[in-house]
């Protein structure tokens, strides 16, 4: 082969050689390029998953054990499980209006919440609904709400009768205890007792509370704290004068011409008094405060005490008695009205049996109280005169304490027309009325009022016992008792009746029919009213109600020289 031959056959096979390579590269990029551009199939599973048999949010009562169970957990899905046993944050915020709302964020005049027997109070929800078999409640997610409040009682507070020989730290100690706190304690010699007011500082039940409190041993009696009103009535005033037609109506001025109330003491468990009152100038005060809140005077104590020992421009039933004024009412949490409760009130008798007092005036009202029952029976068995307002409530009232304790005399009211106040309570326990609508009396700051209620008529009756004890300091409650009802001028139906008892209060004829000490010998002539040997006299010597003879005829009282009318 010649050169130029080879030289052809080199170069054809070089060019072969190229378009081979080339040929090769050409369809591995063409390979490559639709590898990147066909659809991928992937085998990822759907961002929406199927899922089956996921149980009800809402479970069902009859599901069982199938309920405990967790849902199985699925990827990208967030299922929040409902169910009996799972335990969230309670709500602690109470549900309420915000203008319903304390600054604490509690809410105003809201009942507490029952717990559940053995829960301890603790809250985690509320249930609507019966569970089967009660597997709810055993889990601690039940809680009934408590019944509304009683009105008759101080939210929260007991009263607590407690071993005397306990100190003050070991009596903080009982409070721990049983979760309760401590607001006072003191002995009362009244009743031979010591007794604490205690106050419950979580959501239990008043009785889950006093159950378990009274089976401690240092604990004697639990109570509630009971709650007390003043009984002022403000009615549309009635026909006629009010200036002061009760003195007309007990014939107080003829009274007064014998006796004024001197050297007898009034106990006024009421609201503040304005001792610096006209009408209260040069009259015996003693003041003792049972509340502790800082409160000034008060339109109804103020005229309470007016009712009895007014003697400036308005003339009270007793003007020269002696008044302890003992402040036990104040403003109320709730009705904005004075009240008060079994507590001070008990602290308030306490003070006037162990300072000389020979009567309790008690304008104020309130249910049967256990421990107040037990606290008059003491003051009584001291011969300490007791009266008290019958009740505002009106005729289908239950019978209102202390008034229809069977130790208190209790008094209804009556207007200028000698008709039953229609707010008066009525009632077996009724003894005597006087006047109680529209009276003229003191009031804070210098002032007058007109102001109706049974409060007013018994502090006119405290005064006439006060005329009565001062003709004859020796005579017995019931005897005082029996006096003002055996001369109290008959009203409504003949007879005694549940709306004016015996009829109205007569005080000319009540101290008429009390012989004093001194005039005794002189008077012996005279007829007497016959008593009931069961009304509390002692058989010897007997003592004699008869009326007043000319050798009464004058008299020294602080007052001046007082003489009889020519007919007595």
């Amino acid at each position: 082969m010649s050169f130029s031959a080879l030289l052809r056959s080199v170069r054809s096979l070089a060019l072969l050689s190229a378009v081979a390579a080339a040929a090769f590269a050409g369809g591995d990029l063409r390979a490559r390029a639709q590898a990147m551009l066909r659809s991928p199939t992937l085998n990822i599973p759907s961002r929406t998953p199927t899922v089956t048999n996921i149980p009800s949010r809402t479970p069902s009562i009859n599901a069982g054990a199938a309920l405990r169970a967790p849902p199985p957990h699925l990827p990208g899905v967030a299922v929040r499980p409902s169910l009996p046993n799972a335990r969230y944050s309670p709500n602690l915020q109470a549900a309420c209006r915000p203008a319903d709302r304390s600054a604490s964020g509690e809410c105003l005049d809201r009942p507490p919440l029952a717990a559940e027997a053995g829960q301890g109070g603790s809250a985690v929800g509320t249930s609507k609904g019966k569970s089967a078999k009660g597997k709810l409640a055993k889990a601690g997610q039940r809680r009934e709400p408590a019944a509304a409040a009683d009105p008759k009682t101080i939210a929260n507070e007991l009263v607590v009768e407690i071993d005397g020989s306990l100190s003050t730290d070991q009596a903080d100690a009982l409070a721990r205890r049983h979760r309760l706190q401590r607001v006072s304690s003191q002995a009362f010699p009244l009743i031979d007792a010591t007794i604490g007011l205690f106050r419950m500082t979580d959501r239990r039940s008043v009785e889950t509370v006093s159950r378990a409190l009274a089976s401690a041993r240092d604990v004697r009696s639990v109570q509630p704290n009971y709650r007390y009103a003043l009984q002022e009535q403000m009615s549309p005033r009635a026909e006629g004068d009010p200036a002061q037609y009760a003195l007309a109506k007990l014939r107080l001025p003829e009274a007064h011409r014998l006796v004024q109330g001197s050297n007898v003491t009034i106990a006024v468990i009421d609201s503040g008094i304005d001792l610096k009152h006209p009408e209260f100038v040069d009259a015996s005060f003693d003041a003792f405060d049972a509340l502790g809140a800082d409160e000034g005077p008060q339109v109804h104590g103020t005229g309470i005490a007016g009712v009895i020992v007014s003697h400036a421009r308005l003339m009270g039933s007793a003007p020269y008695a002696r008044i302890i004024a003992i402040r036990a009412f104040g403003v109320g949490k709730k009705s904005g009205g004075p009240e008060s409760s079994s507590y001070v009130i008990l602290k308030a008798l306490d003070y006037a049996a162990l300072h000389g007092a020979q009567i309790v005036n008690m304008s104020f009202a309130g249910p049967k109280d256990p421990l107040l029952e037990r606290a008059i029976a003491a003051v009584a068995a001291k011969d300490i005169v007791m009266v008290a307002a019958a009740g505002n409530a009106g005729a289908t009232s239950p019978p209102l304490y202390p008034a229809a304790n069977p130790n208190v005399i209790a008094v209804s009211a009556t207007d200028t027309r000698d008709q039953l106040l229609p707010a008066s309570n009525r009632g077996n326990y009724i003894a005597l009325a006087a006047p109680g609508a529209d009276i003229f009396l003191p009031a804070p700051d210098g002032k007058y009022q007109v102001i109706s209620g049974t409060s007013f008529s018994a502090a006119y009756v405290s005064g006439l016992a006060a005329l009565v004890l001062e003709r004859n300091p020796a005579l017995k409650p019931e005897t005082v008792r029996t006096v003002l009802t055996r001369t109290a001028r008959d009203l409504g139906s003949p007879g005694r009746d549940d709306l004016f008892g015996a009829g109205e209060a007569d005080a000319l004829a009540a101290v008429q029919a009390v012989v004093s000490p001194q005039d005794a010998p002189a008077a012996s002539a005279a007829p007497s009213v016959e008593l009931p040997r069961d009304m509390g006299q002692e058989a010897a010597p007997a003592r004699e109600l008869r009326p007043a003879s000319a050798a009464s005829a004058s008299r020294e009282s602080a007052g001046g020289t007082l003489l009889l009318p020519a007919q007595q």
